[in-house]
């Protein structure tokens, strides 16, 4: 219709009440919100104090938890010497591989702005995995303990490898351009493992057990090992999460603000490296943590990093350590890996995801 003389001018008034786009949806009072993040926090700390002492106590044989408090009281009678020197071990690994995964998640979703981003997306689960292959391949590496540095120096190389792939050209690191380098570089260091345990019988045997992810069969000093690498790159994330607010906003409004938007994308790509590398280092590629946790975490504490990054943690390590129950419980006497239980729970809930569009209402 013309209204004013001007042809192409459509007066909304007079449009049907269906046609027009529904209103947004207010959201939800300060004080619930924060309610509900107090929640949140406190639930995960609780579930995750059930998921380390169901860790310690259940297994191919269960111990009553009167004999779990003994073995952590120093008792060596009975079954505490199984609680002490081989689930307490296992137990601490999980929980720090849970804590990397879970908050490197998060962080890779807010730098790259991508809702399927999770710690493997600039590539550091494939250059890990590369490095391990070619340690087994070519320094003939028998021992898990020894794959932790070969894993974390090549999912570190290749996750800076990624990012300075990403940040050439105009525009530096975009969140497209970091997705787009991380998907080039996990194609090309996959095709080179491939290669490597495919020509060798005992590369592919050893390559195998470690890449399925599993807690299993870990040596116990991972994880005093792992532990400096999980809590500096906590620390990182923590600290980054005020700016990762800003970033969210878009690029240019962070600028605006004074964000530096390029340090800030920088230094939460050296968190996800550390964390990620040090959780693939030592667990192998357990799939789905970092997708998936950081999507049920936000329905609950909304976008804000300072929340979302440390309750991301958390939920991290619940879903680890209870994957890996499940594991000794489903095939007893035997066990099933972590990283197979990770992936059973993901991928359906990441399929009812994509079906109900959640996927696009991680942003602001």
């Amino acid at each position: 219709m013309r209204k004013s003389g001007l042809p192409y001018l459509v007066d909304v008034s007079d449009t049907p009440a269906a046609a027009q786009a529904p209103p947004a949806p207010a959201p939800p009072p300060p004080a619930r919100r924060g309610a509900a993040r107090s929640v949140a926090l406190t639930v995960l700390v609780l579930a995750l104090v059930v998921a380390v002492f169901a860790s310690l106590a259940v297994g191919s044989k269960s111990v009553a938890l009167g004999d779990v408090f003994a073995a952590l009281g120093g008792s060596r009678e009975g079954d505490a010497v199984v609680v002490r020197d081989l689930r307490v071990p296992r137990t601490v690994l999980g929980l720090l591989v849970g804590l990397a995964l879970g908050a490197a998640g998060a962080v890779a979703q807010d730098i790259t702005r991508n809702p399927l981003g999770d710690p493997g997306l600039i590539g550091v689960s494939a250059g890990a995995a590369f490095a391990v292959a070619a340690g087994i391949g070519l320094f003939s590496l028998t021992h898990s303990y020894q794959y932790i540095w070969f894993a974390f120096l090549g999912g570190a190389l290749a996750g800076l490898l990624a990012y300075t792939v990403g940040g050439t050209g105009y525009g530096g690191a975009t969140p497209a351009k970091l997705a787009l380098a991380g998907a080039a570089v996990t194609l090309f260091l996959g095709s080179f493992t491939s290669a490597l345990v495919l020509l060798d019988v005992n590369t592919l045997d050893q390559y195998r057990s470690w890449a399925v992810g599993s807690l299993a069969g870990r040596n116990a000093d991972l994880g005093p090992q792992l532990a400096p690498f999980v809590i500096a790159g906590l620390i990182l994330a923590l600290a980054l999460s005020g700016r990762l607010n800003a970033l969210a906003l878009g690029d240019d409004l962070a600028t605006t603000l004074g964000a530096r938007v390029r340090t800030t994308r920088a230094l939460g790509a050296v968190a996800v490296i550390v964390l990620t590398g040090a959780a693939v280092a030592a667990a192998g590629p357990v799939t789905f943590v970092g997708l998936v946790i950081p999507h049920l975490v936000r329905a609950f504490t909304g976008p804000d990093a300072r929340w979302l990054i440390p309750c991301s943690a958390l939920g991290g390590g619940v879903l680890l350590l209870a994957a890996d129950v499940i594991g000794r419980v489903v095939a007893r006497p035997g066990e099933l890996e972590a990283g197979v239980v990770t992936a059973v729970i993901g991928a359906p809930f990441l399929a009812v995801m994509v079906k109900r569009g959640k996927l696009r209402e991680h942003t602001r």
